[in-house]
């Protein structure tokens, strides 16, 4: 059974993914956000933070944690990063989507650093 097949089947019917009927669930989830922030809040309230496509939404990046790594996520929070650009020192960060995704306490994801 393939990836869209198992969307299909999901059991809530509305659920709107528009980017994974484009892509699939390794084009959603681009790379883990890895700082020290983002490591602290692994270790004391259990919150993964991703880089995203774009186009992705909440729907999009749940049924992609599901299906990468195998875990139910509580709670997902979409953030888009500005564009930040610096004259001086000619410092540029593009714009980005990222997500934080929330786990039960007994459920974590292996990240390869």
């Amino acid at each position: 059974m393939t990836f869209k097949e198992k969307l299909q089947r999901r059991a809530r019917k509305n659920v709107a993914t528009k980017a994974l009927k484009k892509f699939g669930p390794y084009d959603v989830i681009l790379a883990p956000v890895l700082t020290e922030k983002t490591y602290k809040a692994m270790e004391t309230s259990n919150k993964y933070v991703f880089k995203v496509h774009s186009d992705a939404n909440k729907n999009d990046v749940d049924a992609a944690i599901r299906y990468l790594y195998k875990v139910t996520p509580v709670k997902i929070n979409i953030i888009n990063a500005a564009f930040k650009w610096r004259e001086r020192r000619k410092l540029v960060k593009r714009a980005f989507k990222k997500a934080v995704v929330t786990l039960w306490e007994k459920e974590k994801i292996e990240l390869a650093v």
